[in-house]
């Protein structure tokens, strides 16, 4: 059986940018300074005073003249005069991030903004071409008022759907500072993208299972049969094969990659966690995290992953592995539970230095089944959505479990932060 025909003509012509905010959090820092954010030597890291603190962002000019980039650290970065080190601040990149969805608002209606990150937004723009002009004409009305009201460089991808949007973004825009991408050049613009960890939604661990089925471009993922795709990967073989097709039929706010919806948390923990009894009090921290997110969604999740990185002292490496409950949950204690079984059948008695969990296999929380062996779980429902309403209210510090006041607790002093950084 041959794959489904795609028929582009039956699909909205949509016109949807995707903007994005070049070096945002250099660039805010550099003008809060009055310096340029294209020719200043500017690197923004966790903490000035921590040698190993991470660089968070670096300025185009000391990504080109000396090479830094995010991800090295405070004490890669050379003693030059010429270069500004300072610690991020990310209440004034949060509250710039605002004021620019603002000036957004000036050109479409609220419905049609879709925030992705704090440096990065969707735009529908169908159908105010005789207000503004073409998308390309109004890309640069925006990119122009971005540079002079908040001297901030940005670059724009148009695609008549968000994902095809993004990849132009991705792969043209960021070079060009305008590119546009529509259903005629999936062939000649998408389709040779390699490696695949390129196409925006493919991570390495997906490219690695593609690659092993031999599918190594675009081109490849497009044309293999949606029947095994299927096979290996369920709903997600899917949405990667219509994705490599150009095909996203996601409304604006809606999570694009639907398949891949899950909530999740991970932490690099403060210091090195010799004793399995402090892993488990941060992984229950971390699982009220995970549900709450669930929760404000109104979603409940039947699949829970567990995985634990090692401390580089002792080689490093750790494990990644999920289990699927028969019944969806957002409950924490639940949650909390098969990351146990999974920590318990895994954990190789190592010094833990991450954790990462995650909640997916999602559907709405109307879902959620009574269970006849568990006569109290509406009320334990009911009662996090209780808890969630007044940490809400008076702060995420405001209702804590008992572990968050042991030394192994992380949570009091994240309650300190914004975006997991210092707030000023």
């Amino acid at each position: 059986m041959g794959n489904p025909t795609i028929d582009y003509n039956a699909f909205p012509k949509r016109k949807i940018l995707c903007i994005d905010m070049k070096s945002f959090y250099a660039s805010c820092a550099a003008v809060a300074r009055g310096l340029d954010p294209l020719t200043c030597h500017l690197a923004v890291v966790g903490n000035v005073e921590r040698p190993g603190s991470v660089i968070l962002a670096a300025s185009p000019a000391l990504k080109r003249d000396f090479g830094l980039r995010t991800g090295n650290r405070l004490f890669e970065i050379p003693d030059d005069p010429r270069i500004v080190v300072v610690t991020a601040q990310m209440k004034m990149y949060l509250e710039i991030s605002v004021e620019i969805t603002r000036l957004f608002h000036r050109y479409v209606p609220k419905e049609s903004i879709h925030t992705y990150s704090v440096d990065e937004s969707f735009l529908d723009i169908t159908g105010t071409e005789n207000i503004w002009g073409d998308a390309h004409h109004l890309a640069k009305s925006i990119q122009d008022e971005l540079l002079e009201t908040f001297q901030i460089p940005s670059a724009v991808g148009i695609g008549p759907n968000m994902l095809m949007a993004k990849l132009c973004l991705d792969l043209d825009a960021k070079k060009q500072g305008i590119a546009e991408w529509t259903y005629d050049d999936i062939e000649s613009r998408l389709w040779p993208v390699s490696p695949l960890s390129q196409m925006w939604g493919i991570g390495s661990r997906m490219e690695r299972r593609l690659n092993r089925m031999g599918i190594h471009t675009v081109r490849q993922l497009a044309n293999y049969p949606l029947e095994k795709l299927e096979k290996a990967f369920g709903v997600m073989g899917n949405q990667l094969y219509y994705h490599a097709n150009g095909v996203d039929l996601s409304e604006l706010g809606a999570p694009i990659l639907q398949g891949q919806i899950s909530f999740g948390k991970s932490q690099i923990l403060l210091r090195d966690y010799t004793d399995p009894e402090e892993v488990r009090y941060v992984i229950l921290e971390m699982c009220e995290e995970v549900a709450r997110r669930a929760r404000e969604s109104h979603k409940a999740g039947r699949t829970v992953s567990l995985g634990l990185s090692y401390s580089k002292n002792e080689g490093g490496g750790g494990f990644y592995r999920s289990k699927t409950m028969d019944e969806p949950t957002n409950i924490t204690a639940d949650i909390f539970e098969v990351c146990m079984q999974l920590f318990q059948q895994f954990y190789d008695q190592k010094t833990v230095r991450k954790i990462s969990i995650s909640l997916s296999n999602v559907m709405e929380d109307d879902y959620m089944q009574l269970s006849l062996f568990d006569g109290d779980r509406e009320k334990k429902r009911a009662l996090a959505y209780t808890m969630d309403g007044i940490r809400n209210k008076y702060g995420s510090a405001s209702l804590l479990r008992a572990v968050s006041y042991t030394k192994a607790g992380t949570a009091v002093h994240r309650s300190g932060l914004v975006g997991g950084h210092y707030a000023e």
